[in-house]
């Protein structure tokens, strides 16, 4: 394990893999205490659009794909708080767009690019110095900003109506939300692709919300889980030629459901006590 990350590209992979994990893993109590879990795929689907406008426009994917993103993941806020759709409704529509929007990008291309393909399915290995020094900066900004705003979120994902009549500033702690959403997801997905990366943003919380019950406690059980996740599916990935997002994924999956198990086999005991 020693001789595993002191290797540069597993050091600055783990590195990565643990900034996001956090990021991830707080933006999964919302999502899941929202029940918002499909915003996750619509916002990242809409990442592969951007992503190919830019390689058709020669500009760099990952900027067009935030803006991409950050643009969808406005629209979908404005749908649903202006028109007459639910949130899933909206998310589908933006999801099927801009998917084929990205198909019809890369035939405008008129050629195959293996890096395009890769943030399907992402390349956490392939993380460079410069990808590492921008989630650095980026992703504790985040945090902190939702850190920021941490009551009004949790206040605002069980009673929208009570909230604004609190005084929460609803519009825009929502649209805010949204957008920092969009950027993460974003920087996500050169790690563990925009197939998988909705998956981060859900699987930390629900799993962790089959432990506890307090949500202070919830945030602190999603981060641990994801960072185990993470550096378990890296040493997984790496020692048995794994897919490393898939794995970390995967792990992260085994996780919810021995928390599952788990959960159910505390709740029959104390039926039978």
């Amino acid at each position: 394990m020693i001789d595993l990350f002191q290797l540069g590209f597993m050091q600055r992979a783990l590195a990565a893999g643990l900034l996001i994990a956090v990021l991830c893993a707080l933006f999964s109590v919302f999502v899941v205490l929202r029940r918002f879990s499909f915003i996750g795929v619509g916002i990242s689907h809409s990442a592969f659009g951007g992503v190919a406008l830019g390689y058709l426009l020669g500009l760099d994917p990952t900027l067009i794909a935030v803006l991409f993103a950050a643009v969808v993941a406005l629209l979908i806020g404005f749908i649903r708080r202006r028109g007459r759709l639910h949130e899933d409704t909206a998310i589908g529509i933006f999801f099927s767009l801009t998917m084929a929007l990205g198909i019809l990008f890369i035939g405008l291309s008129g050629r195959y690019n293996v890096d395009l393909f890769g943030y399907l399915f992402g390349n956490i290995l392939a993380i460079t110095r410069g990808d590492l020094i921008i989630m650095a900066i980026i992703a504790p900004v985040i945090f902190l900003l939702m850190l920021s705003v941490f009551k009004e979120l949790l206040f605002l994902s069980f009673d929208e109506e009570v909230a604004r009549a609190s005084g929460v500033a609803v519009g825009p702690v929502y649209y805010f939300f949204l957008l920092a959403m969009a950027v993460t997801i974003v920087i996500a997905i050169k790690l563990i692709g925009i197939i998988l990366v909705s998956a981060m943003m859900v699987l930390p919380a629900a799993t962790a919300r089959q432990m506890v019950d307090r949500y202070r406690q919830l945030v602190w059980w999603s981060v641990v889980l994801a960072v185990v996740a993470t550096v378990a599916g890296l040493m997984l990935s790496y020692y048995l030629d794994l897919a490393s997002g898939a794995t970390i994924v995967l792990v992260a999956g085994v996780l919810f459901f021995s928390s599952f198990i788990y959960r159910s086999l505390r709740t029959r005991a104390s039926a039978e006590a």
